[in-house]
């Protein structure tokens, strides 16, 4: 059953018209009173008590700057990224065309340079219009400037509840309330100030807060740029932005607009002619659409996240995860990243080039850090963010770890198997252990028994075993040619697997352990209690690489060895600046000692023969020393051909190029399958990640620098230290010279690589029915 008005207080009525007017007057008089007249000279209880209702009333509102857009920047300063939860830039009130500053002052508060924060003729009018049945408001510019402050910083805490409307949950006291705020606010603020805050801060569209993302949004212009017609029709958005919006209902758009203008024009602001010309143009807008969040960035989206994520995971930025979300995506922050956008735009040219129309969704990703900083140069991936006709979707970073140091997620995939681009460091502990890389070792022993007796000073006991005789086989290499007498040198070049453990079995595994650690090598998924494990050196798989571990940590792992052996953290963040300009806690460059640095030119010089006559000289196109610049890097595919990659370095950049399955458990083969139109028995290392590799250090690696390499102690190479000389012109089919004596020439490159070891704790896998390449 309906509820029947009351007819006594129904406005339709005379008698209902006078009792709202006479109920509303009383307000005005009381605030009239309480504005206007000393308390000590008031008779009278009921005018005393209104007063003193008035004086409890707050007076003090604290003005925090509106929620801005924040920025992310490219190292250049070009944008990467913009976030927020209101789409506003703050301008200036000489940055805003004087036709909006009239406009909006000509239909919302034509008495706006004449009142203190309150227009009591304005009430009053209003108290009559309503009393005739027209409802009318009477807030002020600076009371509506009140409002949304208030509203913005409810906002802004979560308290979104809370927020007050006129004509939906605006009470009397709650306007009271509002009008003495304005009264004080007119005390603290200058016209302008008060003008300029309520035009950065007012709604106009869910996508559009304040004038210059309106003008952005609705004209694709800036505020300062607004053209008469232009302003007054968003100077009339502001009184109702849905039910004005000149997208969804012009006709609405254009009488209010007019409306504007009319106002313009009766309070002497413009001529008519210019009246009659902008009430004559059409309205129509030309939308440019914003695209926030990482997700929409056409430089580097996948980069951006993790930026985003290293600020959301800093305490720097609030005690809790609400806080510091309000503080990045409501602070108006300008973030400096590393990004170097030219280096970005090859990355993704070459890892989108990998697997052409990829229907298979293989991945293909590329990140590269500077050597001595840390700086993060690019990061790419072959896949878009949101589901897309013909490509290849994701929202995880092939790039990054899963989770940080404290545990919290960075949104990364968590790596791959490194294969033999982990074999370097057992290389690395053969040399510090003093001994010389022309020291040949018997690549024909291929059995290393449960009770091997490895030396290991770490605690962690030693783990794996090779040995058909007892639930295991023999340990592999990839082909028949290579069990056989060859420097440690060559064992490396040619990425030969019982050279590697061959090595192993004459060093310290604890060693091992201590250089992995040192040059930041850690699993990239969390194990219990531990988020970025380590690599467990004493397990004989992780030799030739069984541990999933991010493209980042291998490329950082690297730049080790080309920046003397001084290991750097990498790094994102270059700056952080909030609206106010002052600087908010950023990433530093953080460096430490981590491999003597003969160790690390030792390696730098096998590793060049990698590229220069080993595994890596397969890569097409050709780079290396000898055709390129100087330039070391290793090849690397785990046993089924699923993950494959290169890595390596100039003096200037170190790159990690990876290809593969990162889908589920990466378990997926890489052999016998077709990609971007080719067959492939097996998929190498030195196929697909390095022309990646090859074109994108090609092309990048001169900009950082290319100085050679400085030559090891000649006791390390057996012989002394020839200097390197590049020839651009050189023949790729030339052989490189032993740099050790050998009677034999050095071995050719092998076409395979090698098949890793066992699981922790378990005898290894069986071998493949066709053995894995380098």
């Amino acid at each position: 059953m309906a509820t029947g008005k009351n007819p006594l207080f129904d406005t339709a009525t005379t008698l209902g018209k006078l009792l709202v007017f006479l109920g509303v007057s009383a307000i005005c008089g009381v605030l009239v009173a309480g504005l206007l007249v000393p308390a000590a000279a008031v008779s009278g209880s009921a005018a005393s008590g209104s007063i003193q209702f008035f004086d409890t009333l707050p007076a003090e509102l604290k003005v925090d700057p509106p929620s801005q857009s924040t920025t992310i920047l490219a190292a250049d300063g070009s944008v990467i990224a913009n976030l927020y939860a209101e789409n506003r830039t703050r301008v200036s009130l000489d940055q805003m065309s004087p036709y909006i500053k009239d406009a909006v002052i000509a239909i919302e508060d034509s008495r706006f340079y004449e009142h203190g924060g309150v227009d009591t003729t304005g009430i009053l009018r209003a108290l009559v219009s309503t009393a005739r049945g027209n409802k009318q408001g009477a807030s002020t510019i600076t009371q509506q400037y009140v409002n949304n402050v208030i509203n913005s910083s409810l906002e802004a805490e979560g308290r979104s509840g809370e927020v007050l409307l006129n004509g939906v949950n605006k009470g009397v006291g709650d306007k009271l309330r509002e009008m003495k705020l304005a009264i004080a606010l007119e005390k603290k603020f200058t016209k302008e100030q008060i003008l300029e805050g309520y035009l950065n801060i007012v709604f106009f569209n869910r996508d559009a807060y304040g004038i210059e993302a309106a003008s952005k949004f609705f004209f694709s212009t800036t505020a300062k740029d607004l053209t008469l017609p232009q302003a007054a029709l968003l100077a009339g958005v502001v009184n109702s932005p849905s039910f004005y919006d000149p997208i969804t209902h012009p006709d609405n758009a254009k009488f209010r607009r007019d409306l504007v203008l009319h106002s313009m024009l009766s309070q002497g602001k413009i001529k008519q002619a210019d009246y009659d010309a902008a009430v004559a143009a059409p309205v129509t807008t030309k939308v440019t659409q914003p695209r926030q969040g990482c997700a929409y960035s056409t430089t580097a989206p996948y980069f951006c996240d993790y930026v985003l994520h290293l600020l959301l995971n800093n305490p720097a930025y609030g005690a809790d995860a609400n806080e510091r979300e309000r503080k990045v995506f409501r602070g108006g922050l300008t973030i400096k990243t590393t990004l170097d956008p030219k280096a970005q735009a090859v990355a993704q040219t070459q890892v989108d080039a990998s697997a052409g129309a990829n229907p298979d969704k293989w991945g293909a990703s590329l990140v590269s850090v500077q050597p001595g900083s840390g700086k993060i140069i690019s990061m790419a991936q072959n896949t878009v963010w949101f589901p897309t006709d013909g490509k290849f979707d994701q929202t995880q970073n092939f790039n990054v770890d899963s989770q940080d140091a404290k545990g919290q997620d960075l949104n990364g995939l968590g790596g791959f198997q490194p294969g033999s681009t982990m074999k370097p460091f057992t290389f690395a502990e053969w040399l510090n252990e003093g001994k010389s890389m022309s020291t040949q070792l018997n690549g024909a022993v291929r059995r290393y028994p449960q009770n091997f007796p490895w030396k290991n000073t770490c605690p962690a006991p030693t783990v794996g075993w090779y040995d058909a005789t007892n639930q295991s086989h023999d340990l592999q290499n990839a082909d028949e040619d290579h069990y056989k007498y060859m420097s440690v040198l060559d064992g490396l070049a040619n990425s030969i697997n019982t050279i590697t453990f061959a090595s192993a079995a004459q060093v310290d595994l604890c060693g091992i352990q201590k250089i992995v650690d040192a040059v930041g090598i850690h699993g990239g998924l969390p194990t219990t209690g531990d988020p970025n494990p380590k690599v467990p050196m004493t397990t004989l798989g992780n030799l030739i690489g069984s541990t999933q571990t991010a493209p980042l940590t291998l490329a950082s792992a690297f730049a080790t060895f080309a920046n003397d052996g001084k290991y750097c953290e990498p790094i994102a963040i270059e700056s952080v600046t909030d609206q106010s300009g002052a600087q908010l806690p950023a990433q530093a460059t953080s460096c430490r000692d981590a491999v003597k640095p003969e160790v690390a030119r030792g390696v730098a010089y096998a590793m060049q023969e990698v590229l220069n006559r080993g595994s890596g000289s397969l890569i097409q196109p050709r780079i290396s020393t000898r055709t390129s610049f100087p330039i070391a890097g290793k090849t690397g595919t785990n046993d089924n051909n699923s993950s494959t990659w290169v890595a390596g370095y100039t003096t200037g950049l170190a790159t990690a190029t990876w290809f593969g399955d990162p889908l589920g458990n990466q378990l997926r083969s890489g052999q016998n399958v077709t990609i971007n139109g080719k067959f492939y028995k097996g998929i190498d290392g030195y196929m697909i990640a390095g022309p990646q590799f090859s074109n994108y250090m090609a092309q990048v690696a001169p900009g950082y620098g290319t100085n050679p390499f400085q030559a090891p102690p000649s006791s390390m190479l057996g012989v002394p230290a020839a200097p390197r000389q590049t020839v651009p012109s050189a023949p790729a089919q030339a052989p490189a010279p032993a740099p050790a004596p050998a009677p034999a020439p050095a071995p050719a490159p092998s076409t395979q690589a090698s098949v890793p070891a066992a699981a922790p704790g378990v005898a290894a896998p069986p071998a493949p029915s066709a053995p894995a390449a380098p």
